[in-house]
């Protein structure tokens, strides 16, 4: 039951086997972060709501890291979400547009 689990162990569970250490602290902050307030409490969250919650939280961890691109309302969203969690050298990715820009000129 996850109310006997503390707060901090329960995203364990919720690492992808891929995940190397520094993607899955900043996923796992972000996780926390967003979870709501009575995740520990007796009563049981609703699964769809986590499965939201873990969805953005890869929306987030894939455009930090991998550079992905998703909508803009998407990503205002997850990076509102993320306000704050700072991530040390997470690459920087140059878009398709921005390379287009400098060969123009």
């Amino acid at each position: 039951m996850v109310g006997e689990v503390e707060e901090a162990e329960v995203p364990e569970r919720f690492r992808s086997y891929s995940e190397n250490e520094r993607h899955w602290q900043a996923r796992r902050e972000f996780i926390l972060r967003n979870l709501p307030p009575d995740w520990a409490g007796e009563a049981p969250w609703p699964a769809g709501r986590i499965d939201h919650l873990l969805s953005l939280s890869m929306v987030w961890a894939n455009h930090l890291f991998l550079g992905c691109s998703y909508s803009k309302d998407l990503l205002d969203k997850v990076t509102e979400m993320a306000e704050g969690i700072e991530v040390e050298g997470a690459p920087q990715f140059t878009t398709r547009d921005e390379i287009m820009k400098k060969h123009q000129h």
